[in-house]
């Protein structure tokens, strides 16, 4: 059966019509497969130069410039910006020493390895890393990720040896993946964990962390290795009654205290004296060191560091284990931290960019937090990334560059190499009250709630993630919050909405006539815009469904009104981006069901890809290349041209 053809009138305007959908017809061909498959492999690893002119010995300077940033901004870079970087770098390093030792407590490893983390990491990003304010270094987070995934595997107060040779391991994977990441241009990844997963995943890791960091501030000696809620409380209670100290207390909840008002101080005058709760913790472990060495207070039971290892960071690689035992355990939790690192950084170096009113280059980002933790996992560095609160004090101390990584990866140096043995007699429980006194900022109440306000089923996400992490373990509460986050992605794909078209008074713009009351619809004809990216074999029965029952809805409002009968179906598939068989047999399953009704099918403003498919399936031939329209006018002004009964209500 041959479709029916509007008719023109002849007049101008409908030539103008015929005309348009000249234009939508005559799209171009679909690239051959084999071309887009190419093409995208090329753009994806090896993009293209700014122009085809470019020579070579420019664009080869031009990539080491964009793997090496300090190439570029090295060049202007003048005395009166260092003046600001070193002070910045020495405040920073009065935060990272304490907080570093803190998080290779919290990672279960020895001092030392926290600091040698913040040496090699920071002067690596410093040559590669994009972003002026970012503090790199050992974080909470992925402190906790390592010591509860990677406790599972060995477990480190039986063979620590074994354990420490796993945390090498999986920071070589973690830099792995990254370093894949970013060259591969594979940024998306990252947004596996949505924002409101992140703020439920990070509110219950600070919970979780400031729970832990019980056994050293009340000096307890066996605790639970399990990372729950339940399980923490339980070891804590069970503790009371005959194993803590109470002077480990008393001394870690007084610095706790100093270390809070100090930094309320800070944020009252941020200005003047934002290096007030920086120095806070380094003047915690001075004071605290002296007292314990000045009354003996080891004795008297204060758990205190002891000696460890300082001088330059050594070498690691006989360290790392590929045997077959741990590799697969490894290269799983090293794409977590990977993740989880990557989204912390970019989130925080974002932040401050913004602020500073410059770009900053994810993928570039991904490559140098890639080579980092590569070379960090050789030089006996765990899993680093880009610290909030110390990229917040760097900010406030007046850092112009990431030079001030450079200041306090040396600092930090120097320390190592001179001062660890003064740390002999530093108190456990005063790096437990750094570590939780950095915790409040973690937990983004205020955060959680603007996503409840602004999206339910997100706050879900946010929720999960926080009370898997909180009552399950940090895997749970990770896989969760993505598993409900595609959840609802796939729901919504499954089931996308059409809406009902009207033009608005006095215009040609066609909307929704629930969200725009005033919007005309013309009897006897019906358009409808699939509200989805792609009709595919997911959501392909259900479009169908949707357009029939629009349809015979259509008809009984038709019949009620005693206007006529029902003669077009318009299809909107503007924002249509794709679609496969399935929605093809969908689109000539509609066209037979209404031909046989005598309803005549036209559609909207098809995209290129989308059009060159119906052609393929002979769906335009069938429905007639008059009834393929540019614009939703087009579509009702040809409808009306050919004599359909009925006008606008």
């Amino acid at each position: 059966m041959e479709a029916p053809k509007p008719d023109g009138g002849g007049d101008v305007a409908g030539a103008e019509r015929v005309e348009r959908t000249k234009w939508l017809l005559s799209a171009p061909e679909t690239p051959p497969f084999w071309r887009h498959v190419i093409g995208t492999v090329k753009g994806v690893i090896l993009p293209p130069p700014e122009s085809k002119k470019q020579r070579w010995p420019n664009r080869s300077v031009k990539f080491l410039k964009g793997i090496f940033p300090i190439l570029e901004w090295g060049k202007h870079y003048k005395a009166a910006k260092f003046k600001n970087d070193l002070l910045a770098g020495l405040t920073l390093a009065s935060l990272c020493i304490p907080q570093s030792i803190g998080y290779a407590n919290l990672a279960k490893l020895d001092p030392q390895y926290g600091l040698y983390t913040s040496v090699v990491p920071p002067l690596i990003y410093a040559v590669m890393g994009t972003s002026r304010e970012i503090a790199i270094g050992p974080v909470a987070v992925v402190s906790l990720l390592l010591s509860a995934m990677i406790s599972k595997v060995v477990d480190p107060s039986v063979d620590p040896t074994t354990y420490r040779r796993v945390v090498f391991t999986v920071t070589f994977f973690a830099g792995a993946f990254q370093l894949l990441f970013g060259l591969l241009r594979l940024g998306f990844l990252v947004d596996f964990l949505s924002h409101a997963a992140i703020v439920g995943f990070m509110g219950g890791a600070a919970i979780v962390i400031g729970l832990q960091q019980l056994k050293g501030l009340l000096g307890i000696d066996h605790f639970t290795t399990n990372t729950d809620v339940v399980s923490v409380l339980s070891a804590v209670v069970e503790a009371l009654h005959h194993q803590w100290s109470p002077f480990n207390a008393i001394l870690g909840c007084s610095f706790l205290i100093f270390i809070l008002v100090a930094r309320f101080i800070g944020q009252r005058k941020k200005k003047k004296l934002f290096w007030v709760p920086a120095i806070a913790p380094l003047v915690s472990v001075v004071l605290a060191t002296v007292i314990s060495y000045a009354t003996k207070a080891d004795r008297h039971g204060v758990k205190i560091v002891k000696h460890f290892k300082g001088g330059l960071n050594p070498s690691s690689v006989d360290q790392l284990d590929f045997g077959a035992s741990h590799v697969g355990a490894a290269a799983k939790i090293g794409f977590i931290c990977a993740l989880i690192a990557l989204t912390e950084a970019i989130a925080v170096g974002r932040s401050f960019a913004s602020m500073k009113g410059y770009h900053l280059e994810g993928n570039q980002e991904m490559v140098a937090m890639g080579f980092m933790n590569l070379v960090g996992s050789l030089t006996s560095c765990y899993t680093a990334t880009g610290s909030f609160s110390r990229t917040a004090v760097n900010y406030s101390a007046g850092c112009e560059t990431v030079v001030s990584n450079i200041v306090m990866a040396t600092t930090v140096l120097i320390c190592l190499q001179f001062f660890t043995r003064l740390l002999y007699y530093t108190p456990i429980a005063i790096l437990a009250s750094i570590i939780m006194s950095a915790l409040p900022a973690l937990v983004d109440w205020h955060e959680a709630y603007n996503i409840w306000k602004v999206d339910k089923l997100d706050f879900l996400v946010c929720a999960a993630a926080f009370l898997g992490v909180l009552f399950g373990s940090v895997e749970i509460g990770l896989v969760v919050a993505v598993v409900i986050s595609f959840g609802n992605i796939i729901v919504t794909s499954l089931k996308p909405s059409t809406e009902v078209l009207g033009r608005l008074p006095g215009t040609d713009v066609f909307c929704s006539v629930v969200r725009y009351p005033m919007a005309t619809t013309v009897s006897g004809i019906l358009i409808l815009r699939i509200n989805s990216a792609a009709l595919c074999f997911a959501n392909a029965s259900f479009i169908r469904e949707r357009i029939l029952r629009c349809v015979e809805d259509e008809k009984e409002d038709i019949e009620k009104g005693s206007k006529g009968g029902l003669h077009v179906l318009v299809l909107d598939m503007t924002n249509v981006m794709n679609m496969d068989t399935s929605g093809l047999y969908t689109m000539v399953e509609v066209h037979q069901k209404l031909s046989a009704q005598g309803i005549q099918v036209g559609v909207v403003n098809p995209k290129w890809q989308v059009l060159n498919k119906m052609r393929a399936a002979k769906f335009v031939d069938k429905i007639g290349n008059d009834w393929i329209f540019v614009s939703g006018a087009d579509a009702v002004d040809a409808s009306l041209c050919h004599k359909l009964p009925g006008g606008a209500h």
